[in-house]
């Protein structure tokens, strides 16, 4: 098991950006396949984003394509989301998630088995 630890989080006005990075420690992560999750308040968990373990291939849900970034350095460990021309819509907590590797990312859920604690997104209108 990864274990991930999230930070970046906080309160942007509409339109601003974020920049989210999950730091990886317990295994090789650049084994490791990689992605971003949400949850918002009374909603259920959201696929956001996946990379797999090269950085070769991404995978995006249609809502954030064009505006959000995942990317990762398996030299240090990280994977981030660049997240620009946030909307009030992105509010939720955003949590990070790795799985066994795969060619190709994929933001399905199953895919994932270490989940990180989330770190809330505020983006006021």
């Amino acid at each position: 098991q990864v274990q991930l630890v999230e930070s970046g989080g906080g309160t942007v006005q509409a339109g601003g950006s974020l920049r989210l990075s999950c730091a990886a420690s317990g295994r090789t992560f650049r084994g490791y396949h990689a992605g971003w999750f949400r949850q918002a308040p009374g909603k259920e968990r959201e696929s956001v984003a996946a990379i797999n373990y090269s950085g070769g291939s991404t995978d995006y849900v249609d809502s954030v394509k064009g505006r959000f970034t995942i990317s990762r350095d398996n030299a240090k460990n990280t994977v981030d989301l660049q997240m620009n021309s946030l909307k009030p819509e992105d509010t939720a907590v955003y949590f990070c998630a790795a799985g066994p590797a795969r060619l190709r990312a994929s933001i399905s859920a199953s895919e994932f088995t270490s989940w990180g604690q989330g770190t809330q997104v505020t983006v006021s209108s």
